[in-house]
C-alpha cells in the first residue's frame, strides 16, 4: 500500500501506488512503464523510492544528484501527493541528467562517485534545503569529460562499520572502507575511489553496503543477471582496480547493479 515515487532524468517526479504493478516471475517480460505513467518518449526513470507512511511527520528529506555535478535536497513532505501528470523535482541546466535520488535524514553524510573513478564524502548539511523548482548547488568539481553516475546515504553513526561498494563497465567492483574517504566540503574534487583502465572501463554505480550477509545483483545490457555475495568481494584499497565480480560476452557489459 506504499506510494511509489518515480523519478526521471529530465528531472521530474511521478507516483502511483505499489499494488498497481502487476507482480510477475523473474523470466516474464513485464509491462512498459508507460502503461502506469505518462512518461515523454525521451523521458527515463532513474530512481524509484517507497514513500513512508508517517512522511509529514519526520525531518526526512530527498537528495538529487545530476550528471553534471548538482546536488539538491527537498523536504520529503512536499511529494507527498504528486498528481498523475507528474511534477517538477528539480530545475536542470540544458543537457544534464537527473540520475539518483535517495532519502537522507538529519546528521547523515552522502557520498558520490563519478564515471572516471573520482568520489567525494561530505555533510548533508552543506547541503541547504529548496523548494521543488530550484536548481541545486554544486557538490563536485568534474574533469574533462568525466560525469556523476552514483550517490548514496551514510546513515548516521554507522561510517566506521561501512564500506563503499563500485561496479565498473567490464565487470569489475570492489569495496573500499569507507573511513578512507575523509569528509570533504562539498563542491571538490574529490579524491581517488578507483582505477580506471580499458580492462576495467568506466565506473557505472556505488552503493554504501553495511551488511555482509547482502547480496549484489548485477544485470547486463543483453539481460544475463549474477547474484555476489557481498562479503565474497574483497576490499581493497582506493587505488586499485577490483576483481572480476561477472564475466562478460562479447560486446556486453554491465547495465545497472543493485544489493538487496
Amino acid at each position: 500500500h506504499n506510494d511509489l515515487l518515480f523519478f526521471t532524468n529530465k528531472g521530474k517526479a511521478y507516483q502511483i501506488k505499489m499494488y498497481d504493478i502487476p507482480e510477475g516471475r523473474r523470466a516474464t517480460k513485464g509491462k512498459s512503464i508507460m502503461n502506469f505513467l505518462s512518461l515523454a518518449d525521451d523521458e527515463k526513470i532513474t530512481s524509484v523510492l517507497a514513500m513512508p507512511k508517517e512522511i509529514k511527520k519526520s525531518d526526512l528529506a530527498l537528495f538529487m544528484v545530476t550528471r553534471q555535478g548538482t546536488g539538491k535536497k527537498v523536504a520529503a513532505e512536499s511529494f507527498y501527493d504528486v498528481r498523475r501528470s507528474g511534477i517538477i523535482a528539480i530545475k536542470l541546466e540544458q543537457g544534464d541528467d537527473l540520475i539518483s535520488v535517495s532519502f537522507v535524514d538529519k546528521g547523515d553524510e552522502c557520498i558520490v562517485t563519478t564515471k572516471k573513478g573520482q568520489s567525494i564524502r561530505f555533510k548533508e548539511s552543506d547541503v541547504r534545503e529548496m523548494g521543488r523548482n530550484a536548481g541545486g548547488v554544486r557538490v563536485v568539481k568534474l574533469g574533462k569529460d568525466d560525469a556523476l553516475v552514483g550517490s548514496d546515504i551514510v546513515k548516521k553513526g554507522t561510517a566506521q562499520n561501512a564500506s563503499l561498494l563500485v561496479v565498473m563497465h567490464n565487470g569489475y567492483g570492489k569495496k573500499t572502507a569507507l573511513k578512507e574517504y575523509k569528509v570533504q566540503n562539498r563542491g571538490g574534487s574529490g579524491i581517488k575511489t578507483a582505477q580506471i583502465t580499458t580492462k576495467t572501463g568506466n565506473l557505472i554505480s556505488s552503493k554504501v553496503v553495511m551488511d555482509e550477509e547482502a547480496e549484489l545483483v548485477a544485470i547486463s545490457k543483453k539481460s544475463q543477471v549474477i547474484r555476489v555475495d557481498i562479503k565474497e568481494i574483497p576490499s581493497l584499497g582506493r587505488q586499485t582496480q577490483g576483481v572480476r565480480i561477472m564475466k562478460m560476452r562479447e560486446g556486453d557489459s554491465i547495465a545497472s547493479a543493485v544489493c538487496l
